[in-house]
């Protein structure tokens, strides 16, 4: 199977109706990992209670992915938008992982998610993508998701296998996505990863209507976002911006969190942290409120994905989004040498 050219859609176009369905997304959206019980169980009414909180406050766009809790997160998100008018709503999922039940015998996966007899399988193939979207459709009670992201390629995440992978990627996955997306199974088809490199791989070879960037296009860090963002940016890929507390690390009021890059921060990190919060707490500014409003300066960005686990915690998103920061703040980081020289800021 042949992969698309990037050339079929020019540089600086609309390009793709995908596109204009990416370009559409609010400020802030809904990440639904915490509901899946990342890193520690939430009740059920708890997790429904924040997704529909989040609606009330106006939140529009909701985030998910099979993989978060082993199909609990896009189950309980669809609990929570049961009966909403689908055209109020956009939802975006993920493709590149197969559930299944984990055998009696076999130790629980280290993949962050507190549930027992669950694991997630890597599947790019044609016929993974397909029984991947038809599970998640079901699980979130709709016929369609307005954006389709597959998950977690790259080199980092797949080491030596990365090449058969990316190869994969172009010659199935994409041409798979794409097809779902002439059928109106999704409305924009794209990339959720962690990293820049593979993205720059990617999107000569095959048009992209979005990119999911986790953590390393926010406040804390953009040494290694810098290329992807301005190729996004030349050829019209909107980008979605998660993790812009960088897995905990300025998510807090008061100090500095313990977890960065989803491990623990070491010493050296939490010290560079450390400056956010002394510059932010001197202006009476919450670390939390610049690292929401930093990424949406720049032209390519269009939302920034906040993980949310409670309506307390969508509270203080909202708030934080809403909050008048002074330009001031932006150029003292900047002379700190905290933000790059170059970065787009509010």
């Amino acid at each position: 199977m042949t992969h698309a050219s990037a050339d079929a859609v020019p540089s600086g176009s609309a390009g793709t109706p995908g596109r204009a369905v990416a370009r559409r997304l609010p400020r802030l959206s809904f990440g639904g990992a915490p509901i899946g019980n990342l890193y520690a169980g939430v009740a059920e009414g708890d997790a429904i209670g924040a997704v529909q909180h989040a609606w009330r406050l106006g939140i529009r766009h909701f985030d998910t992915a099979p993989y978060y809790g082993y199909g609990l997160g896009e189950t309980r998100l669809g609990a929570a938008l049961a009966g909403l008018p689908r055209t109020d709503y956009s939802l975006s999922t993920k493709v590149g992982r197969l559930l299944q039940d984990a055998d009696d015998g076999q130790s629980a996966p280290h993949d962050g998610f507190a549930v027992s007899g669950r694991q997630a399988v890597f599947d790019y193939s044609r016929d993974g993508i397909l029984r991947s979207v038809e599970s998640s459709l079901q699980r979130l009670g709709t016929d369609h998701v307005e954006i389709l992201l597959l998950h977690d390629i790259g080199a980092l995440t797949h080491g030596t296998r990365h090449p058969a992978i990316l190869r994969q990627t172009l010659d199935e996955a994409l041409p798979a996505m794409a097809e779902l997306r002439s059928q109106g199974v999704c409305g924009a088809i794209g990339l959720g990863v962690n990293e820049q490199e593979v993205c720059l791989e990617v999107m000569p070879a095959f048009a992209l209507d979005v990119v999911m960037l986790a953590g390393r296009y926010t406040l804390f860090e953009q040494r290694d976002s810098t290329q992807l963002m301005t190729e996004a940016l030349r050829r019209n890929v909107a980008v979605m911006v998660a993790g812009p507390y960088n897995s905990g690390l300025l998510g807090a009021d008061d100090a500095p969190g313990a977890t960065y890059n989803y491990a623990p921060a070491d010493t050296a990190t939490r010290a560079r942290a450390q400056r956010f919060y002394d510059i932010c707490g001197r202006r009476g500014i919450a670390v939390g409120a610049a690292a929401l409003q930093f990424p949406l300066a720049h032209p390519a960005v269009a939302t920034v994905v906040c993980g949310l686990r409670s309506p307390a915690e969508v509270d203080s998103a909202v708030q934080r989004i809403n909050t008048p920061l002074h330009p001031a703040l932006w150029d003292e980081l900047r002379q700190a040498g905290l933000l790059d020289a170059c970065a787009s800021t509010p």
